[in-house]
């Protein structure tokens, strides 16, 4: 059953970004992250039900609270910036430069937490580097909206990476489960403040009924992958887990292909593979 829940994890989370994508056309990246985070916390605290660790809330630290925070600030500018991108650019540019998160997460562990790096880490960045590199081969489009969309991506991964370095210090005296229900209760505040700053509010009203639909149901495959993910760790070899979650990138080459019809030449498909084998090697 664990290899079902993994592969459950994979899938929900690869169709994740296609479902957002499907309610960004028309509506405000900011407003759709937030009604979005909305779903997402909600399945956030029925983990925390049902590992039944919300009584750890009353022993928290100072410092495990502030990092939490932190960390829940660094996830909300990540989801702003990732929905933007998914906004503006190719999902399948977009979900590769996503995964590069991984590496840059290894070089500030390495920086800051003095983390071992063997050779089968070092093999996997640099397979996924390259295959990234393939995959963002330009198009004869228009340069400023692609290097828009692009610096978008970057900044995503950029806060995605600090938040898991932010997280990693935030969660090491609580249930994960609970850290990141904290953590997401933080990026909705995060998240409506913006859209507030930004005078956004006013469209809420504004989104169309078929995007909020699938601006929910990304919230809600957002928290099914979660859901999947914590049973098949429950019951199943981390070690086979992980890397099978990893596949998720496939899922959402997969359904852009059918969704939006964004295929893959030689080139990017090359990038891809190695993107996988990187992402594999790396759990080695």
């Amino acid at each position: 059953m664990w290899i079902l829940y993994a592969f459950g994890s994979a899938f929900f989370a690869g169709i994740t970004a296609v479902l957002a994508k499907c309610g960004i056309h028309d509506t405000n990246s900011r407003v759709a992250t937030a009604l979005r985070t909305i779903v997402v916390l909600i399945f956030s605290w029925i983990m925390v039900f049902i590992v039944g660790s919300f009584h750890e809330i009353a022993t928290l630290y100072y410092q495990t609270i502030l990092f939490l925070v932190l960390s829940g600030l660094s996830t909300g500018a990540s989801w702003l910036c990732y929905f933007r991108a998914l906004q503006l650019g190719n999902i399948n540019k977009v979900a590769a430069i996503d995964k590069t998160s991984v590496v840059l997460t290894m070089i500030l562990s390495f920086i800051l937490f003095h983390e071992t790096v063997n050779i089968y880490k070092i093999i996997g960045m640099i397979l996924m580097m390259t295959g990234t590199f393939l995959m963002l081969e330009k198009k004869e489009t228009n340069q400023k909206e692609d290097n828009h969309w692009l610096i978008y991506a970057v900044l995503s991964v950029v806060f995605a990476s600090l938040t898991t370095i932010l997280g990693e210090v935030g969660i090491s005296h609580i249930e994960s489960n609970l850290g990141t229900a904290i953590r997401t209760s933080v990026v909705l505040v995060m998240a409506w403040v913006v859209v507030f700053a930004t005078n956004a509010q006013n469209s809420v009203k504004e989104v169309p009924k078929h995007e909020l639909i699938y601006i929910f149901l990304s919230g809600i495959a957002t928290g099914a992958s979660w859901l999947c993910f914590y049973r098949a760790l429950q019951i199943g070899p981390a070690s086979l887990v992980t890397p099978i979650d990893k596949l998720s990138i496939l899922v959402t080459v997969l359904f852009s292909y059918i969704v939006f019809h964004e295929k893959l030449n030689l080139k990017s498909f090359i990038g891809l593979m190695m993107i996988v084998a990187g992402t594999l090697i790396m759990l080695l």
